[in-house]
């Protein structure tokens, strides 16, 4: 992984704004998500306009252009179409003729799932190097009349590349693992979509029995990727987890032992978006330079299906 982009709409939506027409307030929204802003795509901006902008930042930070990529995988649960794929609109947008490029669907572990496609992808020398996309419009599936999710979402777009690299066995993906269990899907899913009722739909969720299974799940699958990688906790840098809430956050930092300022937290300016969430926090540190080259960093994301994963990393160009 040598190089991240982001993008955030322009719309910035702060808790009081949203109070005035939902049935809450900021006190409400920061004690039980710690979340006070989220940004929402304005009309007419697209899914794929998030994944352009992303995209674009994260290749002129690694110094190329569409042409050099081989590979396009983005992540999205709110894809502009129900076909094409988001990921063939950005291949065109950028310029990456002849790129494969598909989209994946697993929600807000759809970055983790889509790196670790892409990097078996590469692995398996069909390409060189990868644009891996969080990108979501998840305000378009909010039902603005249930204060206990549409308080929790935002939009936005993350954007990361993939490169080969000649000798670097110590470098780039360390490890990733994934998981699903269907079984709960009805936890945490939306109520619409083509063969069910011809709907977009909206965000259903049990909001205590997620918080439940993210806790465990996430802690149990981040030992699986540390097992993986022959490593300790200790021996991360940072934790660039899913920011769907602040105490979820808070409680994986406590299980693996890390240090605070060891933790990237970006849900209070930008709430949860989705797949892009990652990718979103991952640039941000990155940008502020937090995240320098060489650094290892553990990821991990909890989605609706259930789908979650853990993502070991050494960042940067060996």
């Amino acid at each position: 992984m040598t190089a991240v982009g982001s993008y955030l709409p322009a719309n910035i939506v702060t808790n009081e704004a949203l109070s005035s027409f939902v049935d809450t307030d900021d006190a409400w929204i920061r004690r039980r998500t710690g979340i006070s802003q989220r940004h929402l795509v304005a009309d007419g901006e697209t899914t794929a306009d998030l994944a352009n902008n992303a995209a674009i930042k994260a290749l002129a930070n690694a110094g190329l252009t569409g042409t050099d990529i081989d590979l396009i995988i983005v992540a999205t649960t709110t894809p502009d179409n129900t076909f094409p794929s988001t990921a063939t609109k950005l291949q065109n947008m950028i310029g990456a003729k002849g790129a494969i490029a598909f989209d994946v669907q697993a929600v807000c572990a759809g970055f983790v799932y889509a790196l670790d496609i892409a990097d078996a992808m590469l692995q398996s020398g069909r390409g060189r190097r990868a644009l891996v996309v969080g990108a979501e419009s998840f305000s378009k599936l909010l039902d603005w009349e249930d204060r206990t999710t549409c308080v929790l979402f935002g939009d936005g777009a993350g954007a990361v590349v993939l490169e080969v690299a000649d000798n670097a066995d110590a470098w780039g993906i360390r490890s990733s693992v994934l998981h699903s269990d269907g079984a709960y899907r009805d936890i945490l899913y939306v109520d619409g979509g083509p063969s069910v009722n011809a709907a977009v739909g909206h965000v259903r969720m049990e909001g205590k029995e997620v918080f439940r299974h993210a806790v465990e799940k996430l802690a149990s699958v981040m030992d699986e990727a540390l097992g993986a990688a022959n490593m300790q906790a200790h021996e991360i840098d940072w934790l660039v987890p899913h920011q769907a809430n602040i105490r979820i956050i808070d409680a994986m930092q406590k299980k693996m032992g890390l240090p605070s300022d060891r933790v990237v937290r970006t849900v209070e300016q930008h709430a949860n978006t989705s797949a892009a969430s990652i990718p979103l926090a991952l640039a941000t540190a990155v940008g502020d330079g937090r995240i320098k080259n060489g650094d290892i960093i553990a990821m991990e994301a909890i989605g609706g299906g259930l789908v979650w994963g853990a993502a070991l990393v050494k960042f940067g160009r060996p």
